[in-house]
């Protein structure tokens, strides 16, 4: 999604004010501005973190787009963030996305828990709080019971009541996991960047206090649901820690965001329930 072209006090306070931006069509509606890409951002104190962890942390076998500060030393300005451009695009690699994640985990390991994973989606909803509840659905006891209250329209369309029905019927089959928490990224899929032969590059981290198992599940769900994963994927990664389990944490995460979001898509429900049928077997 294309935004729109950067104001220009913040080109100005990146000091790329004689730059002519290029739209991306990606990096989150970014713009090329010569090595620069200036993206908005949809919640500031992840992004600010994002850029803090991606300025120093070190990965094995992974570039990642360090962050260019402000003229006064702020990572973020009037909704927008500045990185240094990354070069490659998202392609079906999809174990390799997997391996990425690995690698980026043992990086993280030593990270602390942010202050805003801990806090409850509030309203007005905005987007970060639809994906906080979802993850919370997928590990509370009841799932969705943190909702009440929380201002969150219930789901109406059709697909967005199957949702509902196959997160309470898959919870049933959850069992406790003892795989310690730490800082992961959630939203693999689709946004680590290849260039042939080329070291994978990655442009933000999205954080969750999660096992890293169940990342590396969320990536499993979104390349079988929707980026045409043949399904032995499901199996290749099986040696990883209480996998049918994170797996099975995963697609209810993912069916609770498409039953939240208010631009989920019809069209995006079949695959998801079948790769929850899929899970489900495997459990």
């Amino acid at each position: 999604m294309t935004s729109e072209e950067p104001p220009d006090h913040v080109r100005a306070t990146f000091g790329l004010q004689s730059v002519t931006p290029v739209s991306l069509g990606d990096w989150d509606g970014g713009w090329l501005l010569d090595d620069v890409v200036l993206s908005p951002v949809a919640d500031h104190a992840r992004s600010a973190w994002s850029a803090r962890v991606r300025e120093t942390l070190a990965v094995d076998g992974v570039r990642l787009a360090r962050p260019v500060r402000a003229t006064d030393g702020r990572y973020v300005v009037s909704g927008w963030r500045a990185d240094y451009y990354l070069d490659g695009v998202p392609e079906p690699r999809h174990d390799e996305v997997v391996s990425v994640s690995l690698r980026l985990h043992e990086a993280t390991a030593g990270l602390e828990r942010p202050r805003f994973l801990v806090q409850p989606p509030v309203a007005p909803w905005l987007d970060v709080d639809v994906f906080v509840a979802a993850d919370r659905a997928a590990w509370e006891a009841i799932p969705l019971r943190s909702l009440r209250g929380a201002g969150a329209p219930p789901p109406t369309s059709p697909d967005g009541i199957r949702s509902m029905e196959l997160i309470g019927q898959l919870a049933t089959l959850r069992r406790p996991v003892r795989t310690p928490s730490q800082l992961v990224h959630g939203d693999l899929f689709g946004t680590v960047l290849f260039n042939g032969l080329s070291t994978p590059g990655l442009t933000d981290i999205t954080p969750y206090w999660r096992p890293t198992a169940w990342a590396a599940g969320v990536i499993v769900v979104d390349a079988l649901s929707w980026g045409g994963a043949d399904d032995g994927l499901l199996e290749r990664w099986g040696e990883l820690p209480e996998w049918p389990q994170m797996l099975l944490r995963a697609v209810m995460f993912r069916l609770a965001v498409h039953a939240l979001h208010p631009r989920s898509s019809a069209e995006a429900f079949p695959g998801l329930a079948r790769t929850a049928d899929m899970v489900r077997l495997l459990v």
